[in-house]
């Protein structure tokens, strides 16, 4: 992409898995030029995580969108001093190692910028540099577990919850990207250098469920798991519909949680004290809950739902992934859209987010294959030449 907003900006992508390089994939659709950094045997992990065709990472295709992949082996003291010419000349580098590693290696943020003072460096770790389990190695999991999250996750009388994506990850990668942002505006607005990002995998999604701090903080009481309730608002979870289909509904708004009664036939309730105030919801949950349950189940989820949108209920289905697919409202947005692929002939991914009315942002194309912009990188970018390089490849450098 030449023409996002984003434009001009490269950005090294030395991190693996999933939060440092969504940083990255983020920032490629929006038209910065991502160099993707991989050990030249078997490269990212992210290439065999998951599902795959043909022995071929599906998800890889989706995270790799935009990127040059280039093969780099950073145990190797020559392959360091590859990336830190790349680092030279770049705006913002993503990394993922250890702290005593990036120290060791001479890869921490002020050993970049010595040669490059307005360099972004974002770093991701498990744990965040400064306190005792710093240099511990750190995936999604945990971060979804010491957050809160998995506490609260899950029913009343089951075991916490572990998401089967990764939340925390994203959640990592969506706080780090809009510091990038942030970083570059101090950088080129205030005149500025560049500077260190630090992210770990816990703080941004605990900032989530920081209600269950302030309630303990406040009130001496450690939030517990509600199942698909919350403690917020009532009616607040699924139901089960009369041909086996799942409906979620929402009473967030009082107006809303109105609506809901006198959509499944209970005006009076409206005007019950039980039920006519939100905090008085919250408090006859269980009741409230009950009375949508057995109407729903009456009803088949087209039915359902033709009464709920009738009525501006919010209230929706709950989808699997080939109902996401096939939903019209997505389909007319553009949602998910099919790419040509080399190895696939052609797949769907998901459209970037969010949208720009004058700089959309963009998939040029899904992963590429491992090393396939070597050339044109350590050629073109470092000015390498053919035997230069052809030495670097002999040795395991590239």
């Amino acid at each position: 992409m030449s023409d996002g907003p984003l434009a001009g900006l490269r950005v090294i992508d030395a991190a693996t898995l999933a939060a440092g390089p969504l940083v990255a994939t983020w920032l490629g659709e929006h038209g910065a030029d991502v160099v993707k950094i991989e050990q030249p045997d078997g490269g990212d992990p992210l290439r065999q995580w998951g599902a795959q065709k043909d022995g071929i990472g599906l998800m890889w295709k989706s995270l790799g969108r935009n990127k040059k992949s280039v093969t780099l082996n950073l145990r190797l003291p020559a392959g360091r001093d590859l990336l830190r010419r790349l680092a030279a000349q770049a705006d913002v580098i993503v990394l993922n190692l250890r702290p005593s590693t990036l120290r060791k290696w001479q890869l921490d943020h002020d050993s970049l910028a010595a040669a490059n003072p307005g360099l972004v460096t974002v770093h991701v770790t498990g744990y965040g540099a400064g306190g005792p389990k710093s240099d511990r190695p750190g995936f999604g999991t945990l971060g979804e577990a010491m957050s809160g999250f998995a506490h609260l996750t899950g029913s009343p009388d089951g075991p916490p919850t572990l998401p089967s994506f990764m939340l925390a990850d994203g959640v990592a990668a969506l706080h780090a990207t809009y510091a990038v942002m942030m970083a570059l505006y101090h950088r080129d607005v205030h005149g500025a250098g560049g500077q260190l990002i630090d992210v770990n995998l816990i703080e941004p999604l605990a900032r989530l469920l920081e209600q269950q701090v302030l309630t303990y903080d406040q009130l001496g009481e450690v939030p517990v798991r509600t199942g698909n309730r919350w403690d917020i608002s009532a009616p607040r979870n699924v139901y089960l519909t009369k041909d086996g289909h799942w409906l979620a509904m929402s009473g967030s708004a009082p107006t809303i949680a109105k609506r809901a009664l006198q959509a499944v036939g209970r005006p009076e309730l409206t005007k019950d004290p039980r039920f006519a105030e939100a905090q008085q919801r919250l408090r006859n949950a269980v009741e409230i809950d009950a009375i949508m349950a057995g109407w729903i189940r009456e009803h088949t989820l087209d039915d359902a739902m033709t009464v709920f949108e009738e009525a501006e209920v919010a209230a929706a289905p709950v989808y699997d992934a080939a109902q996401l697919l096939d939903d019209p409202h997505l389909s007319a947005r553009g949602t998910y859209p099919s790419l040509p692929d080399a190895d696939f002939g052609s797949m769907r991914v998901q459209a970037p987010v969010p949208r720009f009315s004058a700089t959309p942002g963009r998939i040029d194309h899904l992963g590429p294959e491992l090393g396939e912009h070597n050339d044109e990188i350590y050629g073109g970018l470092l000015g390498l030449a053919d035997d230069q390089r052809r030495e670097l490849r002999e040795h395991g450098v590239i």
